[in-house]
């Protein structure tokens, strides 16, 4: 027992890729020692929190992590220990927070350009899924959801023609819409982020007009938002709702639907003094430009709250 831990730091900063790694981006010796212990089930709490911690202080972490034996099957490990809690609700906020911690570990493998396509590869994105399909709005279970979205909202971020195509093979679209739905507004603002970010993909966007059925689930869930948005307003959701309805308004068979579906308070200022700051002029220019698509004759006559043109 003794020779194994030196063999394995050994593994982790002695070959010379991982030194000339380490030198360049300044990494102490000690964030080595958290990534190995990991692997042990009794430091590895302690590791997940500082590591969780530490992370956006170190960009290169993620190829560390994933390189490191054992140390991605110990994250899959947390992740997987929390299914049975899942339904009947039984998840404490202790075992949350330390899920979440791993998570986070992996979104920040998952945003990085050397280990993202292994991660797709790997098709660790759908360990997360089944947190995305919980309906408890207690805190622990909110946290885990906005946490996953949060790995996947990495990955979409990265404008990646290959992250899409891995998602759209999955359920994402749906787990997704029924936040959009359910959630909290955190979590609808992220689970929208996703949607915009495929939409804004060619095949994303072709994948969701392929089919009325599909359109039209996605543009009911877009209606219900913003109608929930008049009553309690929230300027960065309906932002990305904006861009997805405009990003709908590119494909021909969407635009024609969404002359009669899109609604009204987008076309009647509902919204102009939530909008009215300069700092929300971009989504200014995306409802006038959606409106300008869909044929509304009404746009060219909308001003914003100061008298002029959007």
């Amino acid at each position: 027992k003794g020779a194994t831990r030196p063999m394995h730091k050994a593994a982790l900063e002695g070959s010379p890729q991982a030194k000339e790694k380490a030198a360049k981006t300044k990494i102490p010796s000690h964030l080595y020692e958290l990534v190995q212990d990991l692997v042990d089930p009794s430091k590895r709490d302690t590791a997940l929190l500082e590591l969780s911690k530490k992370r956006e202080d170190f960009p290169d972490l993620a190829p560390i992590l994933w390189n490191s034996f054992g140390t991605i099957a110990a994250l899959l490990q947390e992740i997987v220990s929390i299914y049975p809690l899942l339904s009947p609700a039984r998840l404490t906020t202790e075992l949350s927070n330390r899920c979440c911690n791993a998570l986070a570990l992996l979104q920040c493998v998952a945003s990085h350009p050397e280990t993202r396509t292994a991660f797709l590869s790997a098709h660790i994105p759908l360990y997360l899924y089944p947190f995305l399909n919980t309906v408890y709005t207690y805190r622990q279970y909110e946290f885990l959801r906005l946490t996953s979205l949060g790995v996947i909202g990495a990955l979409v971020k990265m404008d990646d023609s290959d992250v899409i195509t891995f998602l759209l093979q999955t359920q994402i679209i749906p787990l997704c819409l029924r936040i959009m739905d359910n959630g909290s507004e955190l979590s609808k603002t992220v689970a929208t982020f996703i949607i915009q970010k495929i939409l804004l993909d060619d095949q994303g966007l072709a994948y969701i007009c392929h089919t009325f059925e599909r359109f039209s689930t996605v543009s009911d869930v877009l209606r219900k938002m913003v109608l929930g948005l008049v009553e309690q307003p929230s300027v960065r959701l309906l932002k990305h709702i904006c861009r997805c309805y405009l990003r709908l308004s590119e494909n021909k068979h969407a635009r024609e639907a969404l002359q009669s579906c899109i609604p009204n308070e987008l076309r009647d200022n509902t919204f102009a003094e939530d909008l009215k700051d300069d700092s929300e002029r971009v989504t200014r220019k995306w409802l006038q430009q959606l409106l300008r698509n869909i044929g509304d004759v009404a746009d060219v006559r909308n001003t914003d709250p100061q008298g002029t043109k959007m």
